[in-house]
């Protein structure tokens, strides 16, 4: 299954004659450290895309130049089906469970076609290599030596993962989050020294140009920008939107650290509820961007929860929001009953917020704490048994 859903995914991207737009701005972006050019001046593409991550991401780009474009696009394309591979075995980690090779093989095989992960592969994007970083730096063991550091490297390629410091320093891992933040502000520091023009000019100018990353209110901004600016009709939706984005990064957060007093700092209910409250309050996260949906359904199952991580499955598989009409500007004038087709992703993010306020404040079960996100069976808490295969227990 796995070899015919790869091959039915490279046959699909030679007769679409897919571009990978995204791999190659990130060639453009070794290729002008390499040649000393305006890191922020240049645009590539018929879509005409800029660079838009710090100078530190290019400096790992660097690489990229030294293949021709056909050679690079298959590397990128095989190294994102083994990031698939490695996220969804360190999804199990992070979900207690050990990892089974008929259970992985058949994750990626469906996995290719989630539209986040479907998206990531054709655009080229790096999305899968930060979750990765991400994830295996925060389910290694408390203690472990450096933990923190992929982390800050993960923040220093695109400055979203830094929400995760945040949540290490809030939920009492103090020395986890300085050692990512010591690691971030090295990569600031490395970029400074190679690039030391660009480096200024991103940190005090290019930042802050959200409209440089591209248009907020198209539907495939799947952020709670994205979502108020198609609902009100409005391509800048300013404080409509500012404070219930603050409002909702302050509520994520706390729910994080309220569940990881409740639940333990061994659940994985407080990170996803982070990865998914930083996916919501980003001016833009594009619809790749919610890779983090391979580890939610993965812990779905492995909490038993079958139904729902098939009707998560079955909604990541059908993208209703390429479905509608949004050519040009008709991203703007949904009716009412198409704007929660156009903004699945938020829609359902809110939802797993309600979800995890209801499980670190109300009361469930005989009250221990484990909420409405982890069932409990004869008494006996599922969320118990770490190491069985995901797929025996879950199945």
């Amino acid at each position: 299954m796995l070899a015919l859903s790869f091959t039915a995914f490279v046959v699909l991207c030679l007769i679409q004659h897919i571009a990978m737009a995204d791999t190659l701005v990130y060639r453009a972006e070794g290729r002008a450290v390499v040649n000393g050019s305006d890191l922020y001046g240049f645009t590539v593409t018929e879509w005409k895309l800029p660079a838009t991550y710090p100078p530190f991401a290019a400096i790992l780009f660097v690489p990229t130049t030294w293949l021709p474009i056909t050679a690079l696009k298959v590397c990128f394309i095989l190294g994102n089906t083994a990031l698939l591979a490695l996220l969804v075995h360190l999804s199990c980690r992070l979900a207690g469970r050990a990892t089974r090779a008929p259970f992985l093989l058949l994750a990626v095989a469906a996995g290719i076609w989630l539209e986040p992960v479907f998206q990531t592969l054709l655009f080229g994007q790096i999305n899968l290599a930060l979750v990765c970083l991400v994830l295996w730096d925060l389910t290694r063991p408390a203690g472990a030596l450096g933990k923190g550091f992929a982390l800050g490297v993960a923040t220093g390629v695109k400055l979203t993962p830094g929400i995760f410091i945040v949540h290490l320093l809030i939920t009492g891992r103090v020395r986890e989050g300085l050692t990512a933040l010591a690691s971030f502000t090295g990569t600031v520091l490395l970029g400074a020294l190679v690039l030391p023009s660009a480096t200024v000019d991103f940190f005090t100018r290019r930042l802050y140009e959200t409209g440089r990353v591209g248009l907020a209110w198209i539907v495939d901004n799947q952020s709670l920008q994205g979502l108020i600016a198609r609902t009100l009709h409005t391509e800048h939706p300013g404080l409509a939107w500012a404070v219930p984005a603050a409002v909702t990064g302050l509520a994520g957060l706390w729910l994080a650290r309220r569940l990881t007093r409740r639940l333990g700092g061994d659940s994985p209910w407080p990170l996803l509820v982070t990865a998914v409250t930083g996916l919501l309050v980003s001016p833009i996260s594009w619809s790749h961007h919610w890779v983090w949906c391979v580890p939610l359904l993965v812990v779905l199952l492995a909490r038993g929860r079958t139904v729902l991580a098939a009707a998560l499955t079955v909604l990541f598989l059908a993208r209703p929001h390429w479905l509608l009409p949004h050519q040009g500007d008709l991203d703007l004038h949904f009716p009412w009953w198409q704007q929660p087709l156009g903004a699945p992703y938020p829609v359902l993010g809110l939802g797993l917020l309600a979800a995890a306020a209801w499980a670190a404040y109300g009361r469930w079960g005989d009250g221990g704490g484990n909420g409405p996100l982890v069932p409990r069976q004869g008494g006996r808490d599922v969320a118990s048994g770490a190491g069985e295969p995901v797929g025996e227990r879950a199945g």
